[in-house]
């Protein structure tokens, strides 16, 4: 056997001892199903995706004005929300519109504005910056501009957003604080199944235009038990998931099950307990719920996937600041993806994943 020959043996051989004593890790969270039901009566076992498409197949069954469209969602949509809609609703109904992001978000504030329900798809939140304009623009001030003889309110867009794992700088971003800074839109990131199916419908019921950010990586990775019957989740209430008085835990989407196992390995580790909430609603959002929590805890810790330079953490630590000064036992902490492109192969790195929360912690508790 050649030298080379050897070589590449021996290193075949260690690439294989190496897949075959390691374990891949595709996620960087555990999902944490819901135990409480928003209502009572019968539950099935859904996905996020699923969730989604049965808020819409709602929609379009109750109310005849609706309808549904975006890139490719004449067919299910690339991640599939949509699978049979157009089939048991049509055409006219439920139907697939050119790539163009700002025609998509134009045709629906103008469906709106003649009293429609739209619903409209962006295919990866990544690409909903061309329709900028016409969300913040147009959208938004419909109705002050109008002196409210008119507005879009029954708009409602939807976009997969956050993390999957094999992203890479287009199909990984988080936009909530862009549009959290246009008066006059509403931003929601739902955490699983159940909140997604609620706020949704809520979404699609609230006069005002909402832009319904979906953590793709949960469309399949999250199932829970969900009420088949139609409910709502209102709009800018958070929800505390685990009662701590120790340190408070912020987070929305993907980031609140880092968190909420964050809080688990706390209390083994240091015997610190950790209060979390799910902000669920970034525009508006629950300050109440956050600041009293705060005054409990006296330390806070935000994380976020998006970039830390003006990601709506910053909002929330200068409001707790003010609000909560007197009773903060340190600085507030925030968590958050780096000020840097998103990246591909280095994605584990970028994330605020469960060791970058712990340390934070611990920072806080022995500040």
């Amino acid at each position: 056997m050649s030298l080379l020959a050897k070589k590449l043996f021996s290193f075949g051989g260690a690439i294989k001892n190496v897949n075959k004593n390691s374990i891949r890790l595709s996620s960087h969270f555990i999902f944490h199903p819901d135990n409480e039901k928003p209502i009572e009566g019968e539950t099935k076992k859904m996905n996020m995706m699923q969730a989604i498409n049965d808020a819409m197949d709602i929609t379009l069954k109750n109310d005849p004005t609706a309808v549904l469209f975006g890139e490719d969602v004449g067919f299910g949509g690339v991640f599939r929300c949509a699978l049979g809609l157009q089939e048991k609703y049509g055409k006219d109904r439920v139907f697939n519109t050119p790539l163009c992001e700002q025609g998509i978000a134009g045709f629906g504030i103008g469906l709106a504005t003649a009293g429609a329900t739209a619903i409209a798809e962006i295919q990866f939140a990544d690409y909903i910056f061309p329709a900028f304009d016409q969300l913040v623009n147009e959208a938004a001030k419909a109705r002050y501009r109008s002196g409210g003889q008119f507005d879009c309110g029954a708009l409602t867009v939807r976009a997969p957003c956050g993390a999957v794992g094999h992203g890479g700088l287009y199909h990984s971003q988080s936009p909530e604080a862009f549009f959290a800074h246009a008066a006059g839109l509403k931003v929601i990131v739902p955490r699983g199944p159940i909140t997604a199916k609620g706020l949704l419908l809520s979404c699609i019921q609230e006069r005002d235009p909402c832009i319904f950010l979906e953590p793709k990586i949960l469309y399949r990775s999250a199932n829970e038990e969900v009420p088949i019957d139609s409910y709502t989740l209102p709009i800018g209430k958070a929800q505390v998931l685990r009662e701590g008085n120790q340190v408070t835990l912020i987070a929305w989407g993907t980031q609140v099950h880092v968190l909420l196992e964050v809080a688990q390995i706390a209390k083994d580790q240091f015997g610190v307990s950790c209060e979390v909430i799910d902000l669920m609603s970034i525009q508006p959002w629950d300050e109440e719920t956050v600041c009293n929590s705060v005054k409990k805890t006296g330390r806070c810790l935000i994380a976020h996937e998006a970039p830390l330079t003006c990601g709506f953490g910053a909002e929330l630590a200068a409001t707790i600041q003010e609000e909560c000064f007197l009773h903060l036992e340190a600085p507030i902490s925030r968590v958050t993806g780096w000020d840097a492109p998103f990246p591909h192969v280095f994605e584990p790195f970028y994330l605020p994943d469960r060791w970058r929360c712990l340390e934070a912690i611990k920072n806080l508790v022995q500040y």
